[in-house]
């Protein structure tokens, strides 16, 4: 409870609670609004702590699954915040512009990346020294220019499980994309938008540099907390397999010591069975049948009949 009112300190001091002005409310966000003053909508701070523990638990999962999770924000205010937030766990952005079937068309995109990459390639082991200076600063202008909006993805190989969108109703074309990929989107939703668009919301300001740092930095926090889990559970099965490995040798040793042990035993009792053979030292000796012939008996010198 304790850290749930730090938590809401926290988001009322960067200015989270404020919405936007009255006529520009969407009706669909009034269970998340807690009053009006001087016709700016006010958001329940509650419900904001809530929905955002919930959305940081669903991204600490799917972080800890070994998932992506693409940031996109491309209002001015939050290019900056996301872009570093992204980047200090490794996940992929796009705060410059959102090209048109960036997820929908994702292998002509990935085409665009490589051929960045390879550019970059050139430029960087010295075969580009080969062409003319205006083929070169061709290079490095394609170069920059695709960089500027696809490097947030260079490292994506694959569409991510999720998107976090700053703003839904800026960001209307991501979603839509999302939404037709079946890709789970988490947004950060002001009173003017429709918190039904996205699967995971957070009723927040979306338009105050400081309301978005501190809503992305605690998903941050989140993301970063399952990447750990996912690292030390991984360690925790490389160990588990080393010692199942050294009993697995051990248990080959017993085994071929045992077999050897019954082979020099089986040679012994061959030993001895040939030993205990009739005429044997160990074996019965043969009786010897008595001389029954009486002496002079018999048809030699002397044994006739007389």
């Amino acid at each position: 409870m304790e850290n749930n009112t730090s938590l809401q300190q926290q988001l009322l001091d960067a200015g989270v609670h404020f919405g936007h002005l009255k006529k520009k409310w969407n009706p669909k966000m009034l269970p998340y609004i807690f009053a009006e003053k001087k016709g700016i909508h006010i958001i329940d701070l509650n419900k904001t702590v809530e929905n955002l523990q919930e959305v940081a638990a669903a991204m600490k999962q799917i972080a800890k699954s070994g998932k992506k999770i693409m940031f996109v924000a491309t209002k001015k205010q939050a290019k900056e915040i996301v872009s570093e937030c992204a980047n200090r766990v490794g996940m992929p952005y796009a705060t410059e512009r959102w090209l048109g079937g960036m997820l929908t068309n994702f292998n002509t995109v990935r085409k665009s990346v490589k051929k960045m990459q390879s550019i970059e390639k050139m430029l960087n082991d010295g075969s580009a020294e080969s062409l003319t200076k205006k083929e070169r600063l061709t290079l490095t202008r394609d170069k920059d220019k695709m960089e500027k909006v696809l490097g947030g993805i260079a490292q994506l190989g694959r569409l991510p499980a999720a998107l976090f969108l700053v703003d839904i109703s800026v960001e209307h074309i991501a979603l839509a994309e999302a939404k037709r990929l079946g890709i789970t989107t988490f947004g950060l939703v002001d009173t003017n938008s429709d918190p039904n668009k996205v699967d995971f919301f957070i009723p927040g300001n979306d338009d105050a540099t400081k309301s978005i740092a501190i809503i992305t930095n605690y998903i941050t926090a989140a993301i970063a907390e399952g990447l750990a889990e996912r690292q030390a559970a991984s360690k925790d099965d490389d160990d588990a397999n080393d010692d199942g490995n050294e009993n697995e040798v051990k248990a080959r040793r017993l085994e071929a010591e045992a077999q050897a042990e019954g082979g020099r035993g089986r040679g012994r009792g061959r030993v001895g069975s040939d030993s205990a053979a009739p005429g044997g030292p160990g074996g019965p000796t043969k009786r010897r049948v008595a001389n029954t012939r009486r002496p002079g008996a018999g048809s030699g010198p002397g044994g006739g009949k007389r």
